[in-house]
């Protein structure tokens, strides 16, 4: 079943490994590879400190989506955080991407479908680009000791396309039952 759920608000590349990546008027989206000119994209593992001792294993991590709400909470506690500035490729509002499952199929915009792999599992480089951030997107429950994790998620490209600010997000949930989102 899908219903459309939220919309882009932007999207982001770099060509070049950096914390951040640029705002763009478009990305490309390429089947089994991530976003088009990104150094992130390809079939195995982009992830510079994770090629040294997994540089064979699927790329679970072509696209990296992030929710713009979490730009809004970070302001209220005095951290000016934008678009691509935690080198997320596509920013979304009006969908809970932390809630969905595991397997669900997002569809951006007309063509582009993306696969949930996973949530992103913040680095410390948060803490280079604004102190105390990784804190604060983060946070261990203190009766259970479980994480949440709130710096996005992490997708595989299944069908290529064009994706733009304003385009519509369509959410199909996978079937039952759901596995819940772990870092990939």
């Amino acid at each position: 079943m899908r219903n459309t759920a939220g919309v882009i608000t932007a999207v982001s590349s770099n060509a070049t490994y950096s914390f951040s990546k640029p705002t763009r008027e478009s990305v490309t989206l390429l089947a089994g590879l991530g976003v088009e000119g990104d150094v992130h994209a390809g079939g195995t593992i982009r992830h510079q400190f994770r090629m040294t001792y997994e540089p064979d294993l699927p790329n679970l991590r072509q696209v990296h989506l992030m929710h713009e709400e979490l730009f809004d909470e970070l302001a209220l506690k005095g951290y000016a955080v934008a678009a691509g500035d935690l080198g997320e490729n596509i920013t979304t509002r009006h969908i809970d991407l932390l809630a969905l499952p595991t397997g669900t199929l997002l569809h951006l915009g007309s063509q582009a479908v993306v696969e949930v792999t996973g949530l992103r599992n913040p680095c410390a480089k948060i803490n280079d680009f604004r102190q105390g951030l990784l804190g604060e997107v983060f946070a261990i429950d203190p009766a259970s000791g479980d994480f949440t994790f709130k710096s996005g998620i992490m997708a595989v490209v299944l069908h290529g396309g064009p994706v733009r600010p304003h385009d519509t997000i369509e959410a199909e949930l996978p079937p039952g039952p759901h596995r819940p989102l772990e870092r990939v």
